[in-house]
């Protein structure tokens, strides 16, 4: 059976088993993924799965459950339908079920790749090999993942949806002594990533980062490399752009004030890469605008999120939204004006702390300040106004009069974000945008370089 014949059966077993007036929604998901990994410059594992999710929302005499399961057999279908109409049985009423997606057209992103889809061993090896051999002799670690979503959709208002996706990652560090550099990449495509590019990148960092020196902490004027402003576009979705939290007053958002630089456009753009064009309540994907011109326009809702507030889906129903709330999780932004040049970023790329030309634009702006490769271990602090702590690493530089002068010892931070980007805030954006790959296939972010005036290190190496 395809994954709409499924589905569909799913929707018949339960007006057979709850009768007609119970309303049922069913996301059947085919995932197949294979990641290969090395460390110490082989590779030592590589994985690939393949399974079936069928996950059921029932409503039945105004209660509401869930349920989800593995066996797409009849039995397995029959045993998913009775544990979740036992459960929804057993719930407190829920007067606030915001009701099924109507039959609406869904369109395809039409991002499939057949070779990515079915990518053997070998292709993901090549361009380990292909990173390894361009560190020159570092110590080289990291991965290489392919995968493959086919899914369908449907539920008892007789709304359908179907889609197929593909994506391909590589995330890798090279090790000089004790000081790491990194080079990253998200694409629709495993064709789209050059191990050696990115070898490269990550070794030229490496190397530039040996003998740090301890500054003392304080405000710092900072260049952010993608893999930074890949962290900010994460918080900003869990915390910012989150219609639960919104609703909640407990994000920053203020749709219609300018809380952000007029360079600055947010946009959740799912259907720019590797998503299905439907979400799990089966509503149809879109970009999604939300900030334009430092102008906070939207917030992420589901069905239920959006009607509490009157604006209905965005198609950001995801496992986990009744909880944590709907997050955007393939957030952009918006490169500056001028000729993008590759979309990895890989253009002009020269040994040391500064990997492309892109990067060497904002630097050269910069009388003293630092060059900021990446940024981890970051954890709120307040959500409302989203202070956010975390530390630096594989890689920061100080900047004296344009050039990246010495390496510089990992500092913690202690920042807001929707304040470092405030209006003055953003004094420069890159022209190349760079896919950053999340932990999880089909979250991504995607930016490009970024100058700031300030961003406050509350600590160095030494505390």
């Amino acid at each position: 059976m395809t994954e709409l014949d499924v589905a569909g059966q799913v929707v018949e077993l339960v007006h057979r088993l709850a009768g007609p007036d119970a309303q049922a929604e069913v996301a059947v998901t085919r995932h197949d993924l294979a990641l290969t990994r090395f460390a110490n410059s082989f590779i030592h594992q590589n994985v690939a799965e393949s399974g079936v999710s069928v996950r059921l929302r029932l409503h039945v005499d105004g209660r509401t459950a869930a349920g989800g399961g593995s066996l797409v057999d009849a039995d397995g279908l029959h045993a998913l339908v009775e544990r979740t109409l036992a459960a929804a049985r057993l719930c407190p009423p829920d007067p606030a079920w915001p009701g099924l997606t109507p039959p609406t057209a869904v369109r395809s992103s039409g991002l499939l790749d057949e070779d990515t889809a079915y990518a053997e061993p070998d292709a993901r090896a090549d361009r380990v090999r292909a990173f390894v051999d361009a560190v020159g002799g570092l110590e080289a670690a990291g991965y290489c993942r392919t995968s493959y979503r086919s899914g369908a959709f449907a539920n008892s208002a007789g709304h359908t949806a179907q889609g197929r996706t593909t994506e391909a990652a590589m995330d890798g560090i090279a090790r000089a002594g004790g000081a790491d550099g990194v080079a990253r990449l998200c694409a629709d495509r495993l064709s789209d990533l050059d191990g050696a590019t990115l070898g490269a990148r990550a070794a030229g960092k490496a190397r530039a980062a040996a003998d740090p020196v301890e500054l003392p902490p304080g405000r710092y004027e900072v260049v952010l490399e993608p893999a930074a402003v890949g962290d900010l576009l994460q918080n900003f979705s869990w915390y910012g752009f989150n219609g639960k939290r919104y609703a909640e007053r407990q994000s920053f958002a203020e749709p219609g004030t300018a809380q952000f630089d007029p360079s600055v456009t947010l946009v959740d753009d799912p259907l720019h890469a590797s998503a299905l064009p439907y979400d799990l309540e089966g509503s149809a994907r879109r970009a999604l605008t939300l900030v334009e011109a430092g102008v906070t326009s939207a917030v992420a809702h589901d069905r239920r999120s959006g009607a509490e507030v009157g604006t209905g889906s965005t198609g950001h129903g995801m496992v986990g939204a009744s909880t944590f709330g709907p997050i955007p999780r393939n957030l952009r932004l918006l490169a500056a004006a001028g000729p993008a040049g590759r979309p990895d970023g890989g253009a002009d790329v020269t040994p040391g702390a500064v990997a492309d030309g892109d990067t060497a634009a904002l630097v050269a702006g910069m009388e003293r300040g630092l060059l900021v490769s990446d940024f981890w271990y970051t954890r709120v602090l307040d959500p409302k106004s989203l202070v956010i702590t975390g530390l630096t690493r594989n890689g920061v530089w100080l900047v004296e009069d344009g050039v990246p002068t010495r390496a510089v010892r990992d500092f913690r931070f202690t920042e807001s974000y929707p304040r470092a980007l405030a209006p003055g805030a953003v004094l420069g954006l890159g022209r190349r945008p760079v896919r950053q790959p999340d932990r999880l296939d089909g979250v991504w972010w995607e930016a490009p370089a970024l100058r700031l005036a300030a961003w406050n290190f509350t600590g160095g190496a030494s505390g």
